[in-house]
């Protein structure tokens, strides 16, 4: 009997023992199972922190390299008031002025590249230029021509100037003369448009200054040119011109150009500045500094 119960003793013991054998296993298994899970979680959070972190640097570096882009914007040599040299040598104007707060309000640089007129169309066109800025007034003609324009950000007419004292007192007595425009202008278009109804030859000039001493030389009987642009000249410099009444056209917008629709951002960058220096008081307070 005592053999029996101790026999039975020990069988229960080995059972407990391999319970116990096994639990261990178990413990172990699932422990490791954990570990691996919890490696291969915290490997994939990593893949993922590096791919967010590539994704930022990315980002930062098209930013920065948006941001150290210069806009070269053309412009004519002496459209004064817009763009000219003043008295101490600098290049100054409405143009000049309205450009560097539009670029400050969004942010953007720029370098100004003076050309002239006709030079600063060539070298949109051949893109040595990025947009261009000269009191160029907005038509249809040169929007079908490529010009690609802001909003408008000055309204101007052009008209008929002679020398002061001329007994030109309208477009009648230009017939057999001759009338001075400036190259690829809209008053040079105005002038094309009125040359066979009244009788006069059109002579062609690279900018206004030049344009306006051929008046004063009786070079030439008139001129036409942006009536902001003469009456400006003729009230700062004294030059012996006067405007004719009654010789204005329609009036249309300025506006910055571009010719090329891959720098549609600039175009877009110029639209919000302009906006905003006009709630902000920015743009009157340049129109009144040049014009009073």
């Amino acid at each position: 009997m005592k053999k029996k119960t101790l026999a039975l003793i020990m069988a229960a013991a080995m059972v407990m023992g391999l319970t116990a054998c096994g639990s261990a296993a178990d413990t172990t298994t699932e422990t490791t199972e954990t570990t691996e899970a919890a490696e291969e979680t915290t490997e994939a959070a990593d893949d993922a922190a590096a791919a967010e972190e590539t994704a930022e640097t990315t980002e930062e570096s098209t930013d920065t390299a948006s941001s150290d882009k210069v806009w070269v914007v053309a412009t004519d040599t002496a459209f004064k008031p817009f763009e000219y040299t003043d008295d101490k040598g600098d290049f100054v104007g409405i143009d000049m002025d309205i450009l560097d707060a539009v670029a400050k309000d969004q942010g953007f640089q720029y370098e100004v590249q003076v050309l002239g007129w006709d030079a600063s169309i060539a070298a949109c066109q051949a893109g040595q230029a990025d947009g261009m800025i000269a009191g160029a007034s907005i038509t249809d003609e040169r929007k079908e021509s490529g010009w690609i324009f802001s909003d408008g950000y000055y309204d101007a007419n052009q008209s008929m100037a002679v020398a002061a004292g001329s007994d030109i007192k309208g477009f009648e007595d230009l017939n057999g003369k001759s009338v001075a425009v400036k190259t690829a202008s809209m008053s040079a278009t105005y002038a094309e448009s009125l040359a066979d109804k009244y009788g006069f030859t059109v002579t062609y000039f690279e900018d206004s200054p030049t344009m306006y001493q051929a008046v004063v030389g009786g070079q030439v009987a008139a001129c036409f040119d942006d009536t902001p642009i003469m009456a400006s000249n003729i009230k700062d410099t004294g030059i012996g011109m006067e405007i004719v009444d009654g010789t204005g056209n329609d009036p249309a917008a300025y506006g910055f150009a571009i010719f090329n629709k891959d720098n549609q951002e600039l175009i877009d960058m110029f639209n919000a500045g302009l906006a905003n220096i006009k709630a902000d008081g920015t743009y009157d307070e340049i129109i009144a500094k040049y014009l009073g």
